[in-house]
């Protein structure tokens, strides 16, 4: 694609049709490893999270399994996939835990391996982790600390610091799914964890409605925390904060996906595609993935390849 086209193609909001056929034409299918994968059975599952009656409930409010998600990216290349705990209410945590395993055990969907489900200052934390120690399909723990009801500071709290060491201790990596103004205390704690390998989830939740002041400070705490060299940067999920369903511009996911590719270098940058969540913000699965290729189209094929595939693969061991 060259500079005019790719104007062009910025100057357009995400959308199911044109925008979809430009990037179909003028990009290769490389392979995909999904670093974010949702799957939930409401019918088994309560999530700490949902409600019905809001409208993300009316989008989210229903099942999201292997099946969907295999039609969801039919055609997409998505070969293998990270499994991204749903935050379960904390007494089926293992429940979640068991189900994965027997399903990447399984081998019958791309889903390979996973990240749970897990509270680092639980007072059972530490036997529970301990269980997945040297596992082949479970990689890491997240806790969603981009909640309303987490208090700020509350990373830095010195239980919840033993918690995410241990992790490093047991080799498996913690998900930083954080508030983008609380970035300065992540910092804080990735020091504090030097021998936990982190993920910050969703380039840390930059906000498509934010002020160019707040884009601004993002930029800069991005960078802070990207000099960490044991943090990753996961290039997912804030498409979810796009002002109005599938009406996000290319030129504003650019400057987010940009700047954390820069920052955090060729090496240590993954996709995720935070599905089903990420239809908050689009129509359907492959409208994001797409927008992603688009706006990467100029780098060095080497560099895509990185992000799409070789760096989750090396940084899980898939």
């Amino acid at each position: 694609m060259n500079r005019r086209a790719f104007l062009a193609a910025s100057a357009a909001t995400i959308t199911t049709g044109s925008f979809a056929q430009v990037q179909a034409k003028d990009n290769a299918m490389l392979p995909v490893v999904d670093t974010h994968q949702h799957l939930w059975n409401l019918d088994q599952f309560k999530l700490a999270w949902f409600n019905a009656n809001t409208p993300e409930g009316k989008i989210l409010g229903h099942n999201f399994t292997p099946t969907e998600y295999a039609k969801a990216t039919e055609g997409l290349n998505v070969v293998k996939a990270v499994y991204m705990e749903v935050d379960v209410v904390p007494e089926q945590q293992q429940k979640e835990a068991d189900y994965l395993i027997e399903l990447c055990k399984s081998g019958k969907t791309v889903t390979c391996a996973a990240v749970l489900s897990g509270r680092p200052n639980s007072d059972g934390f530490a036997q529970y982790a301990k269980q997945f120690k040297d596992s082949k399909y479970v990689k890491g723990i997240r806790q969603v600390l981009h909640v309303k009801d987490t208090p700020a500071g509350y990373c830095l709290d010195e239980k919840f610091v033993k918690g995410i060491q241990l992790l490093g201790d047991l080799g498996l990596s913690f998900d930083l799914c954080v508030r983008p103004a609380e970035l300065p205390d992540y910092v804080k704690l990735v020091d504090k964890c030097p021998g936990t390998r982190f993920i910050l989830d969703h380039c840390g939740n930059a906000n498509l409605k934010h002020s160019p002041t707040d884009r601004d400070q993002w930029k800069k705490d991005m960078a802070a925390i990207a000099a960490k060299k044991n943090v990753v940067g996961k290039v997912s999920g804030f498409i979810a904060t796009a002002p109005e369903r599938g009406k996000a511009k290319i030129e504003d996911l650019a400057s987010v996906i940009n700047h954390t590719m820069d920052v955090f270098g060729p090496d240590r940058v993954m996709f995720g595609g935070d599905w089903p969540v990420c239809l908050l913000g689009v129509e359907k699965y492959g409208d994001w993935l797409n927008a992603l290729r688009t706006v990467v189209k100029d780098r060095p094929e080497d560099q895509q390849k990185k992000l799409f595939h070789d760096n989750a693969v090396k940084f899980y061991g898939l």
